[in-house]
């Protein structure tokens, strides 16, 4: 799968990501090749549900990660998806959220909807070290899936 966000100039791989030993949703490994992951038991994009895709906004010593300016997306920005069957299923930004990592809306990112929708999710706010102290979620629905 790849992902391509114009509007912040993002272009990347995506790999499958499940849960941690903890039981919390991995996310991808901190390397110099920083990509997005897909949360492999959400719907893949363009399915019914939300499909959820998280990336890191720094990645240590390497610099800048894949959804650095995820914050900067604005309502109606385009999030394409293309899958490895060759369909692109394009996406509408519809909300960009910063909360507190404490005040996770769980729900809102992983609970059932009845139509096919994206999260993107990625650290933001103020950092403590290698810690933020926020998330910053962007909610889209969409728009069409096309070969």
């Amino acid at each position: 799968m790849r992902l391509r966000i114009p509007a912040i100039g993002v272009d990347t791989s995506v790999m499958r990501l499940g849960l941690a030993e903890d039981g919390s949703v991995q996310v991808p490994p901190i390397t110099a090749d920083d990509r997005a992951g897909w949360y492999r038991h959400s719907p893949t994009p363009g399915q019914v549900g939300p499909s959820v895709i998280l990336g890191h906004v720094t990645v240590g010593s390497y610099g800048d990660g894949v959804f650095r300016h995820l914050d900067r997306l604005r309502r109606g920005d385009r999030i394409v998806a293309r899958l490895e069957n060759g369909v692109a299923a394009e996406f509408g930004v519809t909300a960009v959220r910063t909360v507190a990592k404490a005040e996770f809306p769980a729900d809102d990112v992983y609970g059932d909807v009845e139509r096919p929708e994206l999260r993107l999710v990625t650290c933001g706010g103020p950092r403590r070290g290698d810690w933020y102290r926020d998330n910053v979620i962007v909610f889209a629905v969409l728009r069409s899936a096309s070969l």
